[in-house]
């Protein structure tokens, strides 16, 4: 089956741009490779009314090699407990205890070090003795923190927003999805109705789950996320002469896989928790990153595209289509066998 020949330019784009996703993803044919391949690692500080601070540090087993992430408390917090050390899928977890004082945790320093090396970022979480909820997300420009007597909301505007923005621009499989729907779209009207269905789409189900009114295994998620990636590629191979439903109505198609991919985009919401006290600004602005992230990649597909197309240059046309559906279907029996 041939490719429509409608819009061979746009087609020439795309094939640069798949390529230039697959190297800056990570893409690969290994068990290490994944959509998401370097998850945020997490400290969590849970301080009682006398000073004991509880401390968990979980991170992922898979890293970038010679990098070494640790988190360093507050030096004058004696240490109460040993280190102990589990497993947790692909996570590891590190769980012990301080003893902070009368002073506790309010007004100390926290750092977490080898973040630049690392390329992830950390979510640290504390909760105070008097029930009071701080999160902050550390990063190579900004490795430290001191815990403030509360937490100020333009931070946790600004975190979440980063949050978002870098998850979207990290995931393989929704930018696969989304670069399938702009090869999909004939007109810029076209693609303009679909890109708003699928934000509609996974908005509704990432605020359902977040605020926990629905609540799905993320396994079988992850293995339909990349079933829709495949379903997507196998249309956009087919011939353009006989339109079926998804090329006549592209905006019903995004709308239901959106509902899917906002599932995936709530697991990992999950994983980083929302803030007490600040819960819709921290929902409101994770999914506000993720739109600008999924706007910025249209913008950047569309931008090439419109380059490309003065060039005159002979590009096997099938060729992104095919990588695309080779990278889902890798991911639908990678991900399936991890189920089991």
């Amino acid at each position: 089956m041939m490719l429509p020949r409608s819009k061979p330019r746009i087609v020439s784009a795309a094939l640069f741009i798949l390529i230039a996703v697959a190297l800056a993803t990570g893409f690969g044919f290994t068990k290490e490779a994944s959509a998401h391949p370097l998850a945020p690692a997490l400290l969590d500080l849970q301080e009682d009314s006398n000073g004991i601070v509880e401390v968990l540090w979980k991170r992922s087993s898979l890293s970038v090699p010679g990098s070494h992430v640790e988190p360093i408390v507050p030096q004058d917090c004696a240490p109460v407990s040993e280190p102990r050390f589990e497993k947790q899928g692909v996570a590891v977890l590190m769980r012990w205890a301080i003893d902070c004082g009368e002073q506790g945790l309010v007004g100390r320093p926290i750092h977490i070090d080898g973040l630049g090396p690392a390329k992830i970022d950390t979510l640290v979480r504390i909760r105070l003795a008097d029930g009071r909820m701080i999160q902050r997300v550390l990063r190579r420009s900004e490795p430290s923190m001191v815990v403030p007597a509360k937490a100020e909301r333009f931070a946790v505007f600004l975190d979440y927003l980063t949050i978002g923005f870098e998850h979207i621009l990290s995931g393989g499989d929704h930018l696969l999805f989304v670069f399938g729907l702009f090869m999909l779209c004939a007109n810029r009207r076209a693609l303009i109705q679909t890109i708003t269905s699928f934000t509609m789409g996974h908005s509704v189900t990432l605020s359902l789950a977040a605020l926990g009114y629905t609540r799905f295994s993320s396994g079988p998620i992850e293995v339909l996320i990349a079933v829709s990636v495949l379903v997507l590629a196998v249309e956009l191979a087919r011939d353009e002469s006989q339109p079926t439903l998804m090329r006549r109505s592209p905006w019903m198609m995004a709308l239901v896989f959106g509902l899917l991919h906002g599932m995936g985009f709530a697991g990992a919401l999950r994983e980083i928790g929302l803030p007490d006290g600040e819960i819709p600004m921290a929902l409101l602005s994770f999914n506000f990153g993720i739109e600008i992230g999924q706007l910025t990649f249209v913008i950047g597909l569309a931008g090439l595209s419109a380059t490309l197309r003065r060039l005159a240059l002979p590009l096997p046309e099938r060729a992104a289509v095919y990588v695309m559906g080779s990278l889902a279907a890798y991911w639908v029996i990678d991900r399936s066998a991890n189920l089991f």
